[in-house]
């Protein structure tokens, strides 16, 4: 078995999870993955597990996010989801 590096656990379940950067972690759960790999939202603190929106190089979970806390390199972000294309 294998011991998830977020919460301990030694769960026979165990998977791996390798980075680009060469970095191999051991989870029991997805939920205990993204407590350990996403990113958090710059402005509100929410783990990313979507897409969500880079703007000079900071990361956002949502556009409102993004253009919250730079209201200027904002202005350009869009939420894609629901948007109405025409």
């Amino acid at each position: 078995m294998a011991v998830c590096v977020t919460c301990g656990n030694d769960y026979y379940m165990a998977f791996e999870v390798r980075t680009v950067g060469g970095g191999v972690h051991t989870f029991d759960s997805f939920e205990c993955a993204i407590q350990k790999l996403a990113p958090v939202c710059e402005h509100c603190g929410t783990r990313i597990v979507g897409h969500g929106s880079e703007v000079s190089g900071r990361f956002y979970c949502c556009a409102h996010c993004a253009r919250t806390a730079d209201a200027a390199a904002g202005s350009e972000v869009r939420d894609a989801v629901g948007a109405y294309p025409g």
